[in-house]
Formats: structure tokens, C-alpha cells, sequence
């Protein structure tokens, strides 16, 4: 009776455990083991992996973001009332201190100026001509002042500050001549005075004409003192320095009066080799046929 107890009881016991086997693995198999794309639960048994791997996997489609239109602002319109060649900004001509038809020393020293910067060409004239209206417009344009080709305060201002004081010579001005040497005053006399730099054809004590000159430099100086004209050639070419020596007349040497184009080009920045230049061509010209050899020269300082 004891031993069928016992085994009666071991019997329950073995079903007990069995039963709670079964609860427990039926429990198990119903927890989720983490959140699928869509936020279900993704089982974990081999049909499951198996069904998944078998079904595409579909993104999310996103909505593209409108974003708001932005009309671009009008483009300005031109103002019809304004030339479409001058900007809105552009400056007024200012009123005229100096135009065409106008002479004297303040258009030589225009001119004398606007050579400096090479917008002018040759000698000053003291005539505002065609050449100085084309040279101020040249300068004006260059410079972004309304161009006119007239002389305004804003021209003459900006000219001023760019360029120096203009020599008399650099302006066309004669040399002032000094006080006649009294060697000069008796017979034909060719009288170049170093300091005026200048040289007057003197006849009996009278001046018949004056022109400037320029001397030789410190390496080869004219020479002073009283000589004679001992030769004259009209178109002399220099043997030494193979250069024209148009209308020369040789007082001493080598050396001799003659025109120099170098002279009338570039004024009193050169010098000559020993000779006295003179750049004026016709007064030399008419300075050639009026002297004679044997007439004196007189080379001084005053």
C-alpha cells in the first residue's frame, strides 16, 4: 500500500512538471523579440526569419518640402530724361577761364604744361588753337573731367598740381638779352652773350636780330673771346659726330653758329659739342646770308 503511494505520488509529481513545461514554453512564444519597420512585433522562429528574408523590405516615401516662391524684384528702368552715355553721377563743365580763339602767357602756360605731360607737342605758341583744344581734351579725358576742351577751374587745378612752373623758354618766351658788349658796338658783329644765352646780329652799333641759344657743356664749353667767320657751309654734315650743321659758320675750330633741330625739339636739356645752336631755322636761315666771312664774333658774359 506504501509502495503504491509512493508511485502515485511520483506520478503527479511527473505530470506537474510537465504541464508547467508546456505553460512555459507557450508563454516564451509569445513575447516579442524587438519592433519590425513598422513597429510590430518581429518573431524570432526559423519560419519567421525565413518569411522575412522572402519580402522586399519597403522605404518610407518622403514627401518633398514646398518651399515658398520668392518673386525676384523688379529690374530698375533707364531714366529717358538722361543720355545713356553719361552715368547719373557725371559732373557739370565748370565755367571757362580758357578756349579757342583765346592768346598771351596764360595759354602759353597751358601749353608749356601740357607738354610736360606730353599732351602738347612743340614750342608754346600763345595761341589756344586746334592743337592746344585737342591737347586739353586728351588731358580732360584722362583725368574724368567733363571733356570740353575748354579750361575750367577743376582742368587748371588738376593741370597745376601734375606738372612744375614753366620755364620762360619752356613757355616760348625769348631770353631777355644783357647789356650790349662794347665790342659790339662797331662794325658787323655776331654778339652772343653766355649769361642772357642769347645772340644779336648787330650792325654799326644797331640790333637787326635776336635769337636764343644754347652752348656747348662742361666737357666741350664755347669758347669767349673775339674771332672772325672764316667759313661758311649751308649744309654742313660734322665729320666727328656725323650730325647736320645746317647754315654753319665756323668762328674758331670746329666750333660755329649753326641751326640745331635737337635744339628746337628738347630746348635747354641737351647742349651742344662746343658750337652755338640756334633753333629758330628761319632767323638762322636769314642770319647765314646776312653775315660774311671776316665779320667778328664776340663770345661774353655780360
Amino acid at each position: 500500500m506504501t509502495a503504491l503511494r509512493k508511485a502515485g505520488f511520483g506520478l503527479l509529481t511527473v505530470l506537474l512538471l510537465a504541464v508547467a513545461a508546456v505553460t512555459v514554453g507557450y508563454v516564451l512564444r509569445q513575447q516579442p523579440t524587438g519592433p519590425d519597420l513598422h513597429g510590430a512585433a518581429v518573431e524570432t522562429t526559423p519560419e519567421a526569419v525565413s518569411h522575412q528574408a522572402a519580402e522586399p523590405v519597403t522605404q518610407p516615401v518622403t514627401q518633398p518640402v514646398t518651399q515658398p516662391v520668392v518673386e525676384a524684384p523688379p529690374a530698375p528702368q533707364a531714366d529717358p530724361t538722361r543720355s545713356q552715355h553719361r552715368p547719373m553721377h557725371a559732373m557739370e563743365p565748370g565755367r571757362t577761364l580758357l578756349s579757342r580763339g583765346d592768346k598771351g602767357d596764360e595759354v602759353r602756360d597751358l601749353q608749356a604744361r601740357l607738354a610736360q605731360l606730353y599732351w602738347y607737342t612743340g614750342r608754346a605758341t600763345g595761341d589756344y588753337d586746334d592743337v592746344t583744344v585737342e591737347a586739353v581734351r586728351g588731358f580732360q579725358g584722362k583725368r574724368r573731367i567733363p571733356v570740353t576742351g575748354k579750361v575750367d577751374q577743376r582742368t587748371l587745378d588738376r593741370l597745376h598740381a601734375m606738372t612744375t612752373e614753366p620755364s620762360r623758354d619752356a613757355m616760348g618766351l625769348h631770353n631777355v638779352p644783357g647789356p650790349l658788349d662794347a665790342r659790339c658796338r662797331t662794325g658787323r658783329v655776331l654778339c652772343i652773350d653766355k649769361s642772357s644765352q642769347t645772340l644779336r646780329w648787330v650792325v654799326d652799333g644797331q640790333v637787326l636780330k635776336t635769337v636764343d641759344v644754347r652752348f656747348g657743356a662742361s666737357a666741350t664749353p664755347t669758347r669767349e673771346g673775339v674771332w672772325s667767320v672764316y667759313l661758311k657751309s649751308r649744309d654742313h654734315v660734322s665729320q666727328l659726330y656725323d650730325s647736320a650743321m645746317p647754315f654753319a659758320m665756323f668762328f674758331s675750330g670746329g666750333q660755329a653758329v649753326h641751326y640745331s633741330s635737337d635744339f628746337a625739339a628738347t630746348g635747354y636739356s641737351g647742349a651742344s659739342h662746343g658750337c652755338v645752336n640756334v633753333r629758330d631755322y628761319d632767323a638762322v636761315a636769314w642770319l647765314y646770308d646776312q653775315v660774311q666771312v671776316g665779320d667778328r664774333v664776340v663770345v661774353y658774359w655780360s
